[in-house]
């Protein structure tokens, strides 16, 4: 290694002093030239003599001051507007310094030999850096011939910047930008023109022949970048864009250029939370968070960790996301964040007891769950040891042990259930409230629908078999979900604990269901490719179980507004609590009996339940 970073040492050293003597060269030539000018190439004996006697100290003066400058510890192949600033200020004292000097020790030439001398050192040392960083992308061009065109849309600094880094750090070629604004339409950044709007994306796409759009407007509304995307997916082309405002640290750089995703399709604009409600259940509290390694819980251990809780308690029997997420947070707060990782599973009642009994959590999110549709289906006790005994085991312990809060994760396949896993989580709300009436403890639970890339989601399976080269399979062509990202369902449910009173099914706007099919074209053309050609589509019919369309609310629930938009509460369904609790220890006799007498009991307790499939 030592070897090699002297190499480079020496290879540095050696381009200074190669600067150096051109520069040198440069200021001798330039004052020279200044006196050809000057007398139309007549000279003056007395000029030459003067001249040649001020040659040293001069260059001497002049190198220094260059120096000064950081001429020869700028990177030139990465020169531009601001290393032109420097040798325009440099070459500026330096003639200043020239005058001064000659004035000085009466060795005066004719004034205007000074800036003659100055405008000749500009250009010439100037175009000399330029020069370099010109050769070096022409040859960067030759060596990579096979660059992509690309399209820039934004004709903004980002979209300047990004222009620059394309052509500085790769082989595509920025070669149109577009942008709404009409008056900086038939303008040129970095010589690259703006075209048009982004109703003439497609067309412009098809005369410039582009092989890959980059979205560069992070300021704009999710509303707007959808519209684009949506036109731009009409193209074959690959798309990429900067972060959105949400996600920008204000610093323009490629590292952050990234493939446009699905969830950028939403278009679904910024939640607003409010801080300061959260932080008032959060900081200072020790919080337990179930299922904390799985894709929602380690979403709220992230978000939880903002708030400066006094402990943070991990809890999943899973241990290697456990671990992953325990490294993560440790990174990310150092010893700011008292973290404390448990492997544990909800149906062991007696390691819960020595959890709580130790720890005291006084918030509980619940998020632990079974959650795969069709497997349940094929294994319906463990799905009521987890999500039915799970929920009560946890929930009894934050009665027992005085938890102030307690939240559960519910989904909104527990509404009017057509399969095993929405009739237990189903069963798990009925036992939330069930333990509202009966305890100090506030217990709530917040319903919402599917979370875009969480783990055993469509998406992940969606984009690996489009890796595979198709084809994707989807059960139905006119099957409908509800989506919103791992970051907007965990904001709501830390908002929606900040509402509880005890009791409510708190129900999230999830705004308008999406046919699946169309999401699986979608992530088609997010990749480049066309859909039903390059990655074919399979209807494979409904798994047992599964519901064409799922809802948020079951029709007696009814529904009443919040103080925020996005959150909702469906008002309880009165149910005989002493038969209920009945059928939950019912329930513990039969969990080794046939799948259809389980399925039968179930039916019992959640009246809603009807199975298909």
């Amino acid at each position: 290694m030592e070897a090699i970073l002297e190499k480079v040492k020496t290879k540095v050293n050696r381009k200074k002093v190669l600067l150096v003597l051109a520069d040198a060269l440069i200021v001798n030539l330039a004052l020279f030239l200044g006196l050809v000018f000057r007398f139309d190439g007549q000279i003056p004996t007395q000029y030459l003599i003067i001249f040649t006697n001020a040659m040293v100290p001069l260059t001497i003066m002049k190198i220094f001051i260059y120096f000064r400058f950081r001429l020869y510890s700028s990177l030139w192949k990465y020169a531009s507007i601001d290393e032109l600033m420097q040798v325009f200020c440099a070459t500026v004292l330096g003639s200043l310094a020239s005058f001064t000097f000659s004035m000085l020790f009466n060795t005066m030439l004719p004034r205007s030999v000074y800036m003659i001398a100055w405008m000749i050192s500009f250009l010439a040392i100037g175009g000399s850096r330029l020069t370099y960083r010109i050769m070096r992308r022409m040859m960067h061009i030759q060596t990579h011939p096979e660059g992509k065109n690309v399209m820039i849309i934004g004709a903004g600094a980002s979209g300047s910047v990004v222009i620059r880094e394309l052509r500085r750090t790769t082989r595509m070629l920025p070669v149109v930008i577009i942008d709404d604004d009409v008056s900086k339409q038939g303008l040129h950044i970095h010589g690259v023109e703006v075209k048009g709007g982004k109703d003439n994306i497609i067309e412009i796409v098809e005369l410039y022949n582009i092989d890959e759009i980059i979205i560069a407007m992070p300021s704009a509304s999710k509303k707007v970048r959808k519209e684009i995307i949506e036109i731009c997916t009409k193209t074959n082309c690959k798309l990429k864009t900067l972060p959105s405002l949400q996600d920008f640290d204000g610093e323009v750089d490629l590292n952050k250029v990234r493939d446009v995703n699905i969830e950028d399709l939403l278009g679904r604009e910024e939640i607003k939370v409010d801080i300061a409600e959260i932080s008032d259940y959060l900081t200072g509290e020790v919080v337990l968070v179930t299922g904390g390694g799985g894709s929602i819980g380690s979403e709220l251990c992230r978000q939880i960790a903002r708030f400066n809780p006094k402990k943070l308690l991990l809890l999943d029997i899973y241990e290697n996301n456990a671990y992953d997420l325990q490294n993560e947070l440790k990174y990310e707060y150092k010893e700011d964040l008292d973290l404390e990782v448990l492997i544990a599973s909800v149906r062991d009642r007696n390691r819960l007891e020595q959890i709580f009994a130790t720890y005291s959590p006084t918030v509980v999110f619940h998020a632990a769950a079974h959650k795969h549709v069709p497997l349940m289906e094929a294994n319906p006790s463990e799905a009521i040891k987890n999500n039915v005994m799970g929920t009560l085991n946890v929930a009894e312990c934050a009665d027992i042990y005085g938890s102030k809060r307690f939240v559960l994760i519910s989904t909104d396949k527990a509404v009017n259930p057509t399969n095993i896993m929405g009739a237990t989580k189903r069963v798990a709300e009925m036992i939330i409230q069930h333990m509202s009436i009966r305890s100090t403890t506030e217990f709530v639970a917040v319903r919402f629908g599917n979370v875009l890339g969480s783990n055993g989601s469509v998406i992940p399976l969606f984009k690996k078999q489009i890796e595979q080269g198709g084809p994707i399979t989807v059960t139905h062509p006119d099957i409908t979900r509800f989506f919103m990202t791992i970051r907007e369902a965990t904001e709501l449910v830390l908002q929606a604990g900040a509402m509880a009173q005890g009791g409510e099914i708190f129900v999230l706007d999830m705004g308008q269901p999406v046919k699946i099919a169309k999401l699986a074209e979608d992530l088609i053309k997010l990749s480049g490719l066309v859909p039903h050609e390059d990655v074919k589509i399979e209807f494979t019919g409904l798994r047992p179980g599964e519901k064409l369309y799922e809802e948020l609310l079951m029709a007696e629930e009814g529904i009443s507004n919040t103080k925020h938009e996005k959150i909702f509460i469906g008002q309880p369904i009165d149910m005989n609590y002493n038969q209920f609790m009945k059928e939950l220890e019912e329930i513990k006799e039969i969990l080794n009996v046939d799948n259809e007498s389980i399925s039968e009991f179930m039916c019992r307790i959640v009246p809603t339940y009807s199975r298909v499939g």
